[in-house]
């Protein structure tokens, strides 16, 4: 059999894409993954809770997410909020607090 080309394996690609969509869901597979527990968003009222609650200074913390400092007071002081790897490392470190003094050395 001959090799198909990039051209006609687009197509072919495509023509199944169409068809599952149309009901045809031989053409195709879906994966689908839920979060289970999703992280929370963190507002500036719930950064400087847990940063209190570790007894952190904004520093400190800033030191722990790898954020700079500046970056810790906007999300206190409500301009920014914690996203993707900061948000999830926030929930880790209000879970347990023992990864916070592993992080920092203390």
């Amino acid at each position: 059999m001959a090799e198909q080309s990039y051209y006609e394996s687009l197509m072919a690609g495509l023509e199944d894409a169409v068809a599952y969509i149309e009901g045809d869901k031989g053409r195709g597979r879906e994966v689908v993954r839920e979060i289970p527990n999703p992280v929370p968003e963190y507002r500036a009222a719930d950064v400087v809770r847990t940063r209190k609650a570790l007894n952190l200074s904004q520093r400190h913390l800033a030191y722990a997410l790898g954020v700079s400092p500046r970056t810790v007071e906007a999300w206190e002081s409500g301009k920014n909020e914690p996203s993707g790897a900061a948000r999830h490392l926030l929930y880790l470190f209000e879970t347990d607090h023992s990864l916070v003094e592993r992080l920092t050395a203390r």
